[in-house]
Parts: C-alpha cells; sequence; structure tokens
C-alpha cells in the first residue's frame, strides 16, 4: 500500500523536525524549509514559498500532500515585540495563506498554535476561556487562530507548549537545561511561572489520532499537569542524574525580560482526554520518555540534522 505524503511547514524547526522522526516510517514526510537545509534519513525537504499565495498554491499542487501540519512560525516573544508587523506576517498572513489553499484543496491541516494566548491570571485556561494576549507573539498567534478557522472551518487547531531535542541551529527549553547543567552552569529558573509541557513525540501521536478521527476545531494538547518552570528543571535534573544544586530560584516579577509574558500558561486538556478515552501524560512520563530517546540515538541524529 502506498504511503499517505505528509508535508510539514517550518521544516528546520524543533517540532517540525521531531514530527519527521516520530512519522517517517508510517508517512511519506516533506519538510517545507525556508533557510536551512535539513538531513533526516528518510525524509525529503524542499523550498516553501509561505509568503505569496499562488506560489504556494503551484507547490502544494506539485506536492500533493494529505495532510499538511503548519509549525512554521515567529516564536521569539522579545523578537515580535520589537517588529510586530514582521510578527504578524510570519505567524498570521501565513497561517491564513495556508489555510485557504489547504481549504481548497481539501487538503487535511493542522495548525499549531500556542499557550501564550492568555493573560496568565487563570490556572488552566479552557478552549473557551477569553483569549486575552499581553505581547505580540499572543496577539498575532491570537489572529492565527481566527483567520485559520475562517479560510478552513475542517482544520485542526492545537493549542500547545512542547519540549524535545533540538539540533546545531535551535534548542528546546529541555536542551538548555540538560547542556548547562552537564558542564555545571548555574541556572536560575521561575518559580512563579507555570505551564503545562508535553513532549514533542506525544503531541505528534496524539494529533494523528485526531486527525484519523477527522476532528476539527481548537484543542489544547498538553500534559497533564500545571508546573512553574523550577519544578520541572528540578525533575528533570532527577531523570537525568543532574546537580539540582545547580537550580536557583527566581520571580518573573524580578526579571529583565523585555516582552511580558504570562504568569501562567496552563491548559486544561479536558476536552482532549475525554474524546480519547484517556490522560495524555505527565512530566515524569516525559523526561523518562525523552531520556530514552537519547539512548536511542534521537538527539545524535538531531543534533547535526541542520545546515
Amino acid at each position: 500500500m502506498k504511503k499517505k505524503h505528509i508535508l510539514i511547514t517550518g521544516g528546520s524547526g524543533l517540532l517540525a523536525t521531531n514530527w519527521a522522526c516520530v512519522v517517517r516510517n508510517g508517512w511519506d514526510v516533506t519538510l517545507g524549509i525556508h533557510q536551512h537545509k535539513v538531513h533526516i534519513e528518510g525524509v525529503d525537504s524542499c523550498l516553501l514559498e509561505l509568503n505569496d499565495f499562488s506560489l504556494l498554491e503551484d507547490q502544494l499542487e506539485q506536492l500533493a500532500p494529505d495532510l499538511v501540519i503548519h509549525t512554521a512560525g515567529m516564536t521569539s516573544v522579545d523578537r515580535c515585540e520589537k517588529e510586530p508587523e514582521l510578527a504578524e506576517q510570519v505567524n498570521a498572513v501565513i497561517a491564513r495563506n495556508i489555510a485557504r489553499a489547504t481549504a481548497k484543496r481539501k487538503i487535511s491541516l493542522v495548525h499549531i498554535s500556542t499557550d501564550h494566548l492568555f493573560s496568565g491570571d487563570n490556572s488552566f485556561s479552557t478552549e473557551e476561556s477569553l483569549v486575552e494576549p499581553i505581547n505580540e507573539y499572543g496577539r498575532t498567534k491570537a489572529l492565527a487562530e481566527k483567520w485559520v478557522q475562517a479560510e478552513n472551518p475542517k482544520a485542526l487547531i492545537i493549542r500547545t507548549n512542547f519540549f524535545c531535542w533540538g539540533h546545531g541551529h535551535r534548542k528546546s527549553f529541555s536542551d538548555w537545561l540538560i547542556y548547562n547543567l552537564r558542564e555545571g552552569q548555574e541556572l536560575s529558573l521561575f518559580d512563579d511561572v507555570y505551564f503545562s509541557p508535553i513532549l514533542a513525540d506525544t503531541l505528534v501521536l496524539v494529533v494523528h489520532e485526531l486527525v484519523e478521527k477527522r476532528i476539527s476545531g481548537v484543542y489544547n494538547l498538553v500534559g497533564d499537569e500545571r508546573i512553574s518552570k523550577y519544578d520541572f528543571a528540578i525533575t528533570l535534573c532527577n531523570e537525568f542524574d543532574l546537580s539540582a544544586g545547580l537550580i536557583r530560584r527566581q520571580q518573573v516579577k524580578n526579571s529583565s525580560l523585555q516582552a511580558k509574558r504570562p504568569r501562567d500558561m496552563s491548559l486544561d486538556n479536558q476536552k482532549v482526554r475525554k474524546l480519547l478515552g484517556r490522560k495524555i501524560g505527565t512530566v515524569t512520563q516525559f523526561l523518562s520518555m525523552l531520556h530514552n530517546q537519547e539512548t536511542e540515538g534521537r538527539r545524535a541524529e538531531l543534533l547535526n540534522a541542520i545546515s
């Protein structure tokens, strides 16, 4: 049987490269890249024009994917604050182009959103909670959701916060912790900023379950627990046998971050849990899986995958 074809935008990013590793045995994978070349065994890549709608249409016609995963975006919160027009183009206008082009060709679409959509004053925001972003990154991602739903009502929109193994050009939050702690560096982590992280692989597998069920609309796809950045780091130390004594407490109110950040980014995942009939997973479980991935070679493979 011929494999189905999946096209992943933002092909040199953290999520796209891990996504490719997860599904490459069951799908023909093409990573849509913009600047950096990607070298992952069993995975193709191509330059993808996302800013020009007509060119994007032509490329989708040629590539003929069965599924598009839109992960491309401008994720630096501070850069979005400095360059709001660029942030809107990259995060929202391109998302609208993708949604319009896939709808026109009846191609299934998954749009990856964020947990930065809320004020940060409440815990476990649901899919129905008031969207109230406090920075340009959140504003442009909220606009993207609005435009994607308008252009492609059958799209699946995933709000999430993931971690994974990165590569030489981009480190994840967990990478930053592991590499610095292994070098004996002291790190300061916020004990007053909360999130509900999920391992990228779990995110990918659940998304494909939802796609198989032809689910559309907005879903929070995160881990089952709310945890501070500080406690996440301590839990990571326990799993990777690193020194928790190197972790220092810090408060976001005393930090020098340029853009405002929501203090509580935790999302409620009950909607997806009820749909699947099971829990998603805990931080301890996800970190154990991350550790196993290093042993199995994922870290090494991705480290030199981008040129």
